[in-house]
């Protein structure tokens, strides 16, 4: 079928009260909202999207997705600058809860800061992150330095030199993943977890092994329902989380949910806990930096709470 586009663009909708309509409510741009980066709130989970120039068009606004080894837009995106999606050599796209063959558009130049990719193949998404214009893998990403700063509205994608973070942040070494992933050691609870950063997941999902380690047996949780990129679901268990400790950063006031995921079979991650720290998550934090060529998040807790 071709290439494989692995993408983790998720989010998590709680059980809909009786009486209630089922829709899923998008993130809509209005001013004065920040336009590429938006910290998560009490009423609203966080997002970052990138500035992205296609074939000399835009900026389009694509949801910058650690979990996807390449980028992706939809079919809006391919009609401004011209170019029929081409169904005769789809390739697979796969998320959080299923897979599925999708058109793919040829283009000329593909740009975000120091990254440029010329040409490029992108496949056609239905949905990535309510609004967004598509999804920015991390293809090219080896040698760059991505800073993302939730509190001014900010996101570059630099060569990195291999700064080492300031004196306020923490430190978090990345750890080698076969998928090319952003795994980091974490604990939660006192548990040990394999940590992947979703930043294309609006929800931070845990794995069956996780949930037996932290969850007490019978407890209930608020069911929820994960939507991937691929417009497939799957059910789960919310529950609120313990701390979240990245190195000596703790992450409070964070919720979990757990269900038996496509994708943890995918990376054969079911036996021991593993958890995609997803928006929700991450957009608690006030600057989330990754260097790639430090192998290294380099992250700042803001001092306003949700």
């Amino acid at each position: 079928m071709g290439a494989i586009a692995v993408s983790m663009a998720t989010r998590a909708q709680e059980a809909t009260p009786p009486g209630a309509t089922g829709q899923l409510s998008e993130i809509v741009i209005e001013a004065p909202e920040p336009r590429f980066v938006a910290p998560t709130r009490r009423d609203k989970i966080g997002r970052i999207w990138a500035p992205v120039m296609i074939n000399g068009r835009g900026p389009f606004r694509l949801v910058l997705d650690t979990g996807a080894s390449r980028s992706a837009v939809n079919t809006q995106v391919a009609e401004a600058i011209g170019i029929a999606p081409d169904f005769t050599q789809p390739v697979l796209l796969r998320g959080v809860t299923g897979i599925v063959a999708v058109p793919t558009i040829r283009v000329d130049s593909f740009s975000v800061g120091d990254v440029i990719v010329t040409p490029a193949t992108l496949p056609i998404v239905v949905d990535a992150l309510g609004g967004a214009d598509g999804i920015l893998g991390t293809d090219g990403f080896g040698d760059k330095r991505v800073y993302i700063d939730f509190r001014h509205d900010l996101i570059t994608v630099t060569h990195s030199h291999a700064t080492r973070a300031p004196p306020d942040f923490v430190s978090v070494p990345l750890e080698r993943s076969g998928a090319d992933l952003l795994t980091v050691s974490a604990h939660v609870g006192g548990v040990r977890v394999h940590a992947i950063i979703d930043t294309g997941g609006q929800a931070t999902i845990g794995n069956e092994a996780m949930r037996q380690a932290l969850v007490r047996r019978r407890a209930q949780g608020t069911r929820s329902e994960v939507i991937d990129v691929t417009n497939a679901s799957q059910e789960g268990e919310s529950f609120p989380s313990p701390p979240i400790e990245l190195g000596s950063l703790r992450i409070e006031g964070a919720r979990i949910t757990y269900g038996d995921m496509h994708i943890f079979d995918h990376w054969h991650l079911i036996k021991e806990p593993a958890l995609l720290i997803g928006m929700d998550t991450l957009g608690l934090l006030d600057v989330f930096i990754i260097d790639y060529r430090r192998h290294e998040l380099q992250l700042r807790t803001r001092t306003d709470q949700p």
